[in-house]
């Protein structure tokens, strides 16, 4: 049961099926870029320790079916701390993944940069940083494990920089460790944070990779199908009514069509930007053998964090060209202060600018409640259907009254003038037609 901590030579053994070890050797390290007195002894003493020549060891593996190149880190090897021979496998594991076009598994235990080899050591901070660039640009996707510990450079580039970041349970991950600022971070308030995807049991570890990498690695092939109805099928008679139906408590809401839509499907969480939004639900699910992105409201106002995460998504989905499914449920974006503070504006922003960029196919589904901006958002502009239980306004009814200064009784009156109702959105050309069970 991998643990984070364990040699890693056993935790490749856990997690793969096959694993062949990449070619090359390592140039002698002597005492180092820096001269340091007595470090090369210390390399040979931490070579017989654990068996091998540096922290990393990298690799082509099988994983559930899958091939892919893994980075594995020794945390017996001088901490799994990062130095300039470090750097040149971890450069080589990422450039043979582009040439195979495979995904990349990060499987992270690191104190940091190597004291010993002082500023190189850092610099390779850089270097990996370009190969997360260039394998990113190359739509190869990576995922990174967050084992016991992982701090300082290690976290902010291949943990934090990766497409999809699982942590271990219980590992300490931080940029400062436990040695620079008492007591260490945990992996659990990283999740909490918005800066990890999922948290995972060790024993868990090897049924989730290879999850995930089925998900990343099985792109469905043209546009993802419209959910059926789940709700009534009759279409509301007035606006109002539009309104009250879409507002029902007992309305099937997100996870219901998640759930009879996907056959299975994994979840990411947060904004990267310390926030995460329970109200919107983000990840990769499979259908009918291949896999497609969704990102769905859940009938609360969206709040930043919320459209940031969702605009992660799609930029995802779009660069590993899966197509994205986006459910629309919500009054509006979230409008306290706190929610404008931590810039509601800009946020939906990025999700209008993610939707209009994709190159893959977003197809978007009225479930609920569209609530001005905040729903628009998360809509495709020429692939967006409707339930019978929807409505989509320019604000809701009872705002808008109040902005047209009428009376609030008059509220009725104003959601028949939006025409709201997912008819009139048919017919106004806004939605391509109204989504049933069949």
């Amino acid at each position: 049961m991998p643990s984070g901590r364990e040699p890693v030579r056993a935790l490749l053994s856990a997690v793969t099926s096959s694993f062949t070890e990449l070619p090359g050797e390592l140039p002698s390290t002597s005492d180092g870029p820096l001269g340091w007195p007595g470090y090369g002894d210390a390399v040979r003493r931490a070579t017989e320790r654990t068996g091998e020549q540096e922290s990393v060891v990298c690799g082509v593996a099988s994983i559930g079916g899958v091939t892919a190149v893994v980075v594995a880190f020794e945390f017996g090897f001088l901490g799994g701390s990062l130095g300039t021979r470090t750097g040149t496998r971890i450069e080589q594991a990422f450039t043979h993944a582009r040439s195979l076009g495979v995904p990349v598994v990060s499987l992270v235990a690191t104190g940091g940069s190597r004291m010993q080899e002082g500023t190189p050591a850092l610099t390779q901070l850089q270097r990996i940083a370009r190969q997360l660039a260039l394998t990113r640009a190359a739509g190869v996707p990576h995922l990174s494990v967050l084992r016991d510990p992982s701090t300082g450079g290690g976290w902010a580039t291949l943990g934090a920089g990766a497409d999809v970041v699982l942590g271990l349970r219980d590992a300490q991950v931080g940029f400062a460790g436990s040695r620079v600022r008492p007591p260490g971070y945990s992996v659990a308030q990283q999740f909490a944070a918005g800066s990890v995807d999922q948290l995972v049991h060790p024993g868990e570890l090897r049924a989730r990779l290879e999850r995930w990498l089925r998900l990343l690695t099985t792109p469905a092939n043209g546009p993802a199908p419209v959910p059926p109805a789940l709700g009534s099928l009759t279409l509301p008679d007035s606006g109002w009514d539009a309104v009250d139906r879409a507002r029902a408590p007992d309305r099937p809401r997100a996870r219901e069509y998640l759930s009879t839509y996907f056959d299975w499907h994994e979840p990411i969480s947060g904004d990267r930007c310390g926030g995460v939004d329970p109200g919107v639900l983000c990840g990769f699910g499979f259908r009918d053998g291949a896999t497609v992105a969704y990102a769905a409201q859940c009938g609360t106002p969206t709040r930043p964090a919320g459209f940031r995460t969702a605009a992660r998504l799609v930029h995802l989905a779009d660069r590993l060209g899966i197509p994205v499914l986006t459910l629309v449920d919500t009054p509006g974006a979230a409008n306290d202060t706190a929610a404008e503070e931590a810039g509601v504006g800009p946020a939906i922003a990025d999700m209008f600018t993610a939707v209009a960029s994709a190159r893959v196919p977003v197809t978007t589904l009225l479930i609920g409640e569209g609530g001005s901006g905040g729903a628009l958002a998360f809509a495709a502009p020429d692939r967006t259907w409707v339930t019978p239980d929807s409505y989509l306004a320019v604000i809701s009814p009872e705002l808008a009254a109040a902005i047209l200064k009428r009376d609030p009784s008059q509220a009725r009156e104003t959601a028949d003038q939006l025409r709201l109702r997912p008819q009139d959105l048919v017919e106004l050309k806004i939605a391509r037609g109204i989504a049933d069970r069949t």
